[in-house]
């Protein structure tokens, strides 16, 4: 079939864009990063691949394409949205075609939950990876050092599948596959009672389930279902794991199996990660690998891009770290994983946009005071836009203005001045923490802060 990816340089599209075209379609694509000068490296990347690469005007949509794949960052009064309006076209939100491509394959296994998805799906690539499993993974992060947007392999169309599987918008229930992951259910994207429908409908739909049994949201998804099991650190979990240690560099932890107890050590601090290992673990292991083979690779596990991602520690002893946090339990797990390690935090944020700053508002006005130590340090940069007509009613000033009187540490930074305000805060001992999402600029900022100081 012949497709237009809108928004192909997106996480999520340019692995699925990227998959059909291997798997032997038309493809083309456009992206107003693209049209900026921006993500160069993806765009040659992609035309490599035969996928070609058009300007996001609305003249790229014309008869004789069959699919219009669309970003949910592409607003839906765009010269492509109503060209391809127009012209009849197949419109597909990117998870509808996802779904498509999981329910499709021979074995499709879907990741869903509100935070640790790209973790999980990148610890499931890399072992299938390294135990030569072959698989498509459509992933939205790509491993660490690996230089691409997504995490991405080409496997046989009746083979293993793996993907993210996302809540954002309401698509969640269209997938079916053969093993369904609910690692957690928090407040993200939407209020808690509008996500539970979706991620019901989604455990239903799943052959084989697997959920965390920290999360009581996720439990409560396995009560019913005829092949449920628990994986975690609460509860008489199917899998249990048992927390060893957490940081400040490395992680480890034991995983109990009805043949024995397997040990994981990970690369990487917090207990989180030891919980998105658990979950990958689980997944493998159903899909028949030998869960030494499972602990082997894990234990060499490199990290997604942008998950923790230590750029590097200067040599006056601060510690530079970019990470992907935009909501309130990843935000969490990073600071917690820096403090782990460090005296003292020195944070960043920046929100990913305005309508997700209006939304994350009220729960970082009660979570920064509980989280952050009289010593640590967060600023609130400018809201990142990626263009578009989205209402700009809100301003990272006021985020730091609601903690003015009870958070003492907490500013406001213009993105301009953070390079000096990093200079200024950050001393001997402290860990420098990056967190936000969708600004591709971002690594390229802490690499900057990194060499600063």
């Amino acid at each position: 079939m012949r497709y237009h990816f809108s928004g192909v340089a997106g996480q999520g599209m340019n692995p699925l864009a990227q998959l059909m075209k291997a798997w032997g379609h038309d493809v083309q694509g456009s992206d107003r990063s693209f049209d900026q000068g921006r993500s160069l490296d993806l765009a040659g990347r992609l035309t490599a691949q035969g996928i070609t690469l058009l300007p996001q005007d609305g003249t790229a949509v014309r008869a004789g394409l069959e699919r219009f794949v669309y970003s949910a960052a592409v607003e839906q009064d765009t010269p492509e949205v109503r060209a391809a309006r127009d012209l009849g076209l197949e419109r597909l939100a990117r998870p509808a075609l996802l779904a498509e491509v999981i329910n499709g394959v021979g074995t499709g296994v879907a990741i869903s939950g509100t935070s640790g998805k790209s973790t999980v799906t990148g610890m499931i690539a890399w072992v299938l990876r390294q135990t030569g499993t072959p698989a498509s993974i459509l992933g939205g992060a790509a491993l660490a050092g690996e230089g691409i947007a997504g995490c991405f392999a080409v496997g046989p169309q009746d083979g293993i599948a793996v993907a993210e599987a996302c809540e954002s918008d309401g698509t969640l229930v269209g997938y079916r596959p053969a093993i369904g992951v609910v690692h957690n259910i928090t407040r993200d994207h939407g209020e808690l009672a509008d996500l539970r429908s979706q991620f019901t409908t989604f455990a239903g739909q799943s052959r084989l389930l697997l959920v965390n049994s920290r999360c009581r949201e996720a439990t409560s998804l396995a009560a019913g279902h005829p092949r449920a099991r628990t994986y975690g650190i609460v509860g008489r979990a199917d899998y249990p794991l048992e927390i060893v240690s957490v940081g400040p560099d490395t992680s480890s932890g034991v995983l109990g199996l009805p043949q024995g107890d397997l040990t994981i050590h990970l690369r990487h601090p917090g207990a989180h990660n030891l919980e998105n290992a658990a979950a990958a673990a689980a997944v493998c292991i159903e899909l028949g690998l030998a869960p030494r083979a499972v602990a082997d690779a894990l234990a060499t596990f490199p990290g997604v891009a942008r998950r923790f991602d230590v750029v590097g520690t200067t040599d006056t002893g601060i510690r530079v770290v970019d990470d992907y946090a935009h909501n309130g339990d990843k935000i969490r797990a990073a600071v917690q994983a820096a403090q782990a390690g460090a005296d003292r935090v020195i944070a960043i944020f920046q929100p990913h946009g305005f309508g997700p700053a209006r939304f994350l508002r009220p729960e970082l006005r009660e979570l920064l005071p509980s989280l952050l130590r009289p010593q640590d340090r967060w600023a609130y940069t400018d809201i990142f836009y990626a263009g578009g007509t989205v209402a700009q009613d809100i301003h990272a000033r006021d985020l730091a203005a609601d903690l003015a009187d009870t958070v003492p540490g907490v500013a406001y930074v213009p993105r301009g001045d953070l390079l000096a305000w990093s200079a200024e805060h950050a001393f001997t001992g402290d860990t420098v923490l990056l967190m936000g999402a969708r600004d591709p600029d971002l690594p390229k900022l802490a690499r900057g802060i990194f060499d600063l100081l």
